[in-house]
């Protein structure tokens, strides 16, 4: 089945493998070839929990015994089957992220669930294109047309960091570490949660998807999907792999 459109990377806190959400389902990449990993479904906001889970939203495929939209659906046996947890038929998060104890999702409204359940509706100065949970705090960050926004308390309160460039996509890579992608089709990181910045001057286009993760060598890896293409650096964006050549 061919790809038409990739709304989020990921890779697995278990198995290391990298995941496409994509407008016909999920992907895995697996020895430089792409599986399809469960049912067809439109998976617009997608997100994996430090603890494995997936959640993601979005729309059913053809002959999907799921609402529509699907709401907030989780999976934990790694994307192969689904159930909605809960706002089937009324949530299609295109923004959706998960942290440690947290589940943030934008569908016109900002909302917070501890439990995938019950939701709490947040305010943000300005629509989020994207979210991000640091994996141990839970630190909110949003790409957003305000700018780049933090949150320490899951969207109660929002303070502006200062990246260099307009933020397009955003990433945590681990607690400390930020990866932004800019309307330049730039790379920004900060290792210190946004205090400082540095920005690769290499463009590679504008990011559709962002994914970064810190190696336990130190090392930096970013993902970034731009101009339909999968691409992998290990270099802040100096270089890059076509992981879909």
């Amino acid at each position: 089945m061919a790809i038409t459109h990739i709304h989020a990377v990921a890779r697995d806190p278990n198995s290391g493998e990298l995941l496409l959400a994509t407008h016909e389902g999920l992907f895995r990449h697996v020895n430089s070839e792409l599986v399809q990993n469960g049912q067809v479904i439109d998976l617009m906001g997608f997100a994996v929990a430090p603890d494995g889970t997936y959640y993601a939203s979005g729309h059913p495929g053809a002959g999907v015994d799921l609402p529509q939209p699907v709401g907030l659906i989780t999976s934990t046996d790694a994307g192969r089957t689904w159930r909605v947890a809960s706002r089937g038929g009324q949530s299609d998060f295109h923004a959706l992220t998960a942290g440690p104890a947290a589940v943030v999702g934008f569908d016109g409204v900002l909302r917070s669930s501890t439990d995938g359940t019950t939701w709490t509706t947040r305010s943000i100065p300005a629509p989020p294109r994207t979210l991000a949970a640091a994996p141990t705090s839970g630190t909110l960050l949003a790409t957003t047309e305000a700018g780049l926004l933090a949150s320490s308390d899951t969207g109660s309160t929002w303070r502006p960091l200062s990246p260099p460039g307009t933020a397009l996509a955003v990433t945590w890579a681990d607690e400390k570490t930020i990866v932004i992608a800019t309307t330049t089709g730039q790379l920004g990181v900060s290792s210190d949660a946004g205090a400082t910045w540095s920005l690769n001057p290499t463009r590679i286009g504008p990011a559709e998807a962002l994914h970064a993760r810190r190696g336990s060598d130190g090392g930096l890896e970013i993902v970034v999907v731009a101009d339909s293409k999968v691409l992998r650096t290990l270099d802040g964006g100096t270089t890059t792999e076509n992981l879909l050549p």
